[in-house]
């Protein structure tokens, strides 16, 4: 059978991988694609360094948009990043008839809409699996897997640079600013790791799964973000203390009143699976309502990996090649014109449990002043930790976890915390989440 032409726009890392997987195991991978799938050309900027990875195995050119408009090409595999460029080369590959599979999350985030629009007006796929978590399957689990279920919610460790980071602050007592030069000097964390450490990588990742578990459209730009760089090492122990361990969480719910879209540091109980996902590994527990909790590990990126998940949507495209647009798994799961627009909740109106941590005189009825404001807020204490203070330590910390609030209540009684005279320093407030 004639091979599948893959066009491959960007020889980095990803594309790297997905280059030599996609040689090394062909005859495998052609057994399961019903024909064989070659790349016939790559496009990237350095072209020295293209024709000393391809070793003469297909074309090379600097012109990527001279790829998209090829007719040679089946198949358009976009691996540069970036929303721009990037994305005029995903419309106009559309544009040309051609599918695409793509690695880039900041495009699908911001563009997703418009992007499977024009692919469902030209009758092509628009494959994304590894978007959001490198080789884990959570795009097809989520799609495919469990279309029975009504999804609840999604909680997830998308982002391996911050999961390495909150894992080794909490084994090495280390703080954040120390951890992150190691992670750089490792190569876990880029040199300017904003996009990492400030939770909007993991939002761009949520957005889609988001998306798809609730036949949602795309929603980053309603996003909550907030990300580790002002995450207190202290914490991270008094989260121990308590049962408690921090991850860095995108999680997405379903409620009456809409759907929350949010990332943020988060308290996880330690027995959870998910609460021991540690170094730069990523893991997606995902609550449908029938079969229950479900949870996908594995390597949230790297080369090959990333390639594993990459060249399953070039198998998947493949097989559906000559097949009828309709026959085909919807690119975010609901039938086009079953999609909704359900209303991104703010934070203020989200319900979630709270940690505290003030730092307050130590002296008689400041204890009793405090849980008198929570009580005028009806949050109700569920654990706390009061520490003795040193032999003349006028200071002393306390630490709570508040029963469930909503955010605004949660809110309101900080500030007035916050106003009285005994609190000395800023007020440390995290969420908690059971993930029951």
């Amino acid at each position: 059978m004639k091979p599948i032409n893959v066009g491959l726009l960007g020889i980095g890392t990803v594309g790297g991988g997905t280059f030599s997987v996609l040689t090394r195991n062909g005859e495998e991978i052609a057994r399961r694609a019903g024909r064989p799938i070659q790349v016939s050309v790559v496009a990237d900027r350095n072209l020295e360094r293209t024709r000393q990875l391809t070793k003469g195995s297909c074309r090379v050119t600097d012109d990527a948009f001279a790829v998209v408009s090829d007719p040679d090409v089946d198949i358009v595999v976009e691996l540069i990043g970036g929303d721009s460029v990037a994305k005029e080369l995903v419309l106009q590959a559309i544009a040309n008839g051609k599918h695409v599979v793509t690695a880039n999350k900041a495009l699908l985030a911001k563009h997703g809409n418009e992007i499977f629009a024009a692919a469902q007006k030209k009758g092509v796929m628009v494959a994304f699996e590894a978007a959001v978590a490198g080789g884990i399957p959570i795009i097809k689990a989520l799609r495919e897997g469990l279309t029975a279920n009504r999804i609840e919610w999604i909680a997830g460790i998308i982002n391996g640079t911050t999961n390495f980071i909150l894992s080794e602050m909490r084994d090495k007592g280390l703080s954040f600013d120390v951890v992150l030069k190691e992670a750089q000097r490792l190569g876990y964390a880029e040199a300017d790791p904003t996009f990492d450490v400030e939770g909007v990588d993991a939002a761009h990742k949520l957005s889609i799964m988001s998306a798809i578990a609730f036949g949602n459209s795309m929603s980053f730009d309603q996003a909550h973000i907030e990300g580790i760089s002002q995450l207190d090492a202290a914490d991270i122990r008094y989260a121990e203390q308590l049962g408690y361990r921090i991850k860095l969480l995108g999680i997405t719910k379903r409620t009456s009143e809409g759907v929350e879209l949010r990332v943020h540091p988060t308290l996880i109980p330690t027995r959870r699976l998910i609460a021991n996902v540690e170094g730069a590994m990523n893991a997606v527990l995902v609550k449908g309502d029938a079969v229950g909790p479900t949870l996908y590990y594995g390597k949230g990126a790297g080369a090959e990996p990333t390639a594993s998940a990459v060249i399953a949507d070039l198998v998947d495209v493949t097989r559906m090649h000559t097949a009828d647009p309709e026959h085909r798994v919807p690119h975010l799961a609901f039938q086009p014109d079953a999609m909704v627009d359900l209303p991104i909740l703010p934070m203020a109106d989200v319900i979630t449990s709270y940690y505290l941590r003030l730092r307050v005189a130590d002296r008689t009825g400041v204890l009793a002043d405090v849980t008198r404001i929570l009580a005028d807020q009806e949050i109700s204490i569920d654990a706390m930790i009061q520490r003795e203070p040193a032999e003349g330590e006028e200071q002393t910390e306390i630490i709570m976890l508040t029963h469930q609030t909503r955010e605004r209540n949660i809110d309101a009684a900080i500030t007035r915390i916050a106003s009285l005279d005994a609190v000395k320093g800023a007020i440390v407030r995290l969420r908690l989440e059971e993930l029951l």
